[in-house]
């Protein structure tokens, strides 16, 4: 799983471009999809589904998790009125009328990130909390390869200058554990479709 250059994701013609301009890109990645075609981003979708949550991802992930979420119970982060809908508007609202009326895919117990949108290319989830409102963009492009390939983009609005540290602090983390461990699910997920 390679990261990529912000322009990867804002080069490229993304639905997500039209409402999410006052979001940073914070990270980029590219996950391997040998023979992948145009039509199977459905395909990978579901492979990804099926590959299970958070619950499936080794033990140093669901500790990193787990933490996290003790210490925003502790301190009050992921209340109900920090969320999507109520500190932050969601997504959704910002949708244009085809995208709005447009499946928006299912949303899961598992998955804190609910859907925001899903076409035959996309996909996007947000969270939003004390700390950041973020969207995970997933889309379906043509690889390096020729293969069609799955990209990740994050994209965030820290909320204030706290906001920022937390993104600082746990870039580590991210990088280092969670990331890795997502690629080799979601590859596999692919390979065993």
């Amino acid at each position: 799983m390679p990261r990529l250059a912000e322009s990867a994701h804002t080069g490229h013609p993304w639905r997500i471009h039209e409402f999410t301009g006052d979001f940073a890109v914070e990270d980029v990645w590219s996950f391997r999809t040998p023979g992948a075609g145009p039509g199977d981003f459905p395909a990978m979708l579901a492979a990804m589904r099926t590959a299970g949550s958070l619950t499936h991802q080794p033990r140093a992930v669901r500790f990193l998790f787990a933490l996290r979420w003790r210490i925003g119970a502790l301190l009050g982060w992921d209340t109900p009125a920090a969320g999507v809908g109520r500190r932050v508007a969601s997504l959704r609202d910002r949708l244009p009328a085809d995208l709005r009326d447009a499946p928006r895919g299912p949303d899961s117990d598992g998955m804190p990130l609910k859907a925001v949108y899903e076409t035959g290319t996309e996909a996007a989830r947000e969270l939003a909390n004390k700390t950041v409102h973020t969207v995970m963009h997933l889309g379906w492009t043509r690889g390096g390869n020729g293969d069609h390939e799955l990209r990740m983009a994050v994209l965030v609005k820290p909320n204030g200058w706290f906001g920022r540290l937390y993104l600082t602090v746990i870039a580590p983390f991210r990088y280092l554990v969670v990331y890795p461990a997502l690629t080799r699910q979601w590859e596999r997920a692919w390979l065993a479709r």
